[in-house]
């Protein structure tokens, strides 16, 4: 995986659970991984498992995306002809809705 989060990194995402029960438009997207067509978006991380919460969507397929679980370890072993998941050093936290690829998949008015 190009660009690994750090354990400070992580540490700055809210603890799994914790959002919950914050609607889905509200979540905040705390960081962005992607690779091609794909995208994962994650919200809340859990270190004990590295896990992340938050949204995906693989292949460009916004029918199938759903929000779910993705651990740390999966994304890092991923390598497509050679190229492995990038972390985007760019993203800034933003709510999903703010999200125009997540508004897209969600049916939601960008």
């Amino acid at each position: 995986m190009w660009n690994k989060p750090t354990k400070k990194q992580l540490a700055r995402l809210p603890a799994m659970y914790s959002t919950e029960n914050i609607n889905v438009k509200d979540k905040v997207i705390r960081m962005h991984f992607f690779l091609g067509g794909s995208d994962w978006y994650a919200t809340e991380y859990s270190p004990e498992k590295d896990l992340f919460f938050g949204f995906v969507i693989l292949n460009g397929d916004t029918l199938n995306a759903e929000w779910g679980y993705f651990s740390l370890p999966e994304l890092a072993t991923i390598k497509v002809q050679g190229i492995e998941i990038d972390r985007d050093l760019y993203w800034g936290p933003c709510p999903a809705r703010e999200v125009e690829k997540i508004s897209k998949a969600q049916g939601w008015s960008v």
